[in-house]
């Protein structure tokens, strides 16, 4: 399974130490350049850049050798090299959070998944209790609707 990943899903799995999710689900993942740099950014987390100094070896770091279509040009760098990746590698899965980079990347027929999607994959194979992650994810800057959240937990209630 080829997958690509943002550097959202990457920082805010760190930041709740569930990273190790991802090799377990997806085996290898596959970040761009950009990607890398965004994790070892000055304002990053100290343990993001930690970890990105030091990565796993499922981990890969490849540059996109095709040029990016410009119809991407609104996301960052890191969103805009991440679906280029995907699709130059024809990747099976794309790891993205933000809103705009999710929906220009299915309207290019990928298929994506966020934290939220990895956290519900986890928890189904009963390897997390949703519940707990959810919790520790709310005490990050991420942001989610409340009524997602609300709805996610009840899919999940009685799962742990």
């Amino acid at each position: 399974m080829i997958v690509v990943s943002d550097t959202s899903p990457l920082c805010y799995l760190l930041l709740i130490n569930l990273v190790e999710l991802l090799p377990q689900l997806y085996g290898r993942v596959i970040i761009p350049q950009s990607v890398c740099t965004e994790l070892l950014n000055s304002d990053a987390p100290v343990v993001v850049k930690r970890w990105m100094a030091y990565p796993p070896d499922w981990l890969e770091i490849q540059s996109v050798t095709e040029e990016i279509d410009r119809a991407l040009n609104d996301l960052d760098l890191g969103e805009r090299e991440a679906i280029a990746l995907a699709e130059q590698l024809k990747a099976d899965l794309v790891l993205l959070d933000d809103r705009a980079a999710r929906q220009l990347a299915l309207k290019r027929n990928l298929s994506i998944i966020g934290v939220l999607g990895i956290l519900g994959t986890a928890a189904k194979r009963g390897l997390i209790s949703f519940p707990d992650a959810i919790a520790q994810l709310q005490q990050t800057t991420f942001r989610a609707s409340p009524q997602l959240i609300e709805r996610l937990l009840k899919e999940f209630q009685g799962e742990q």
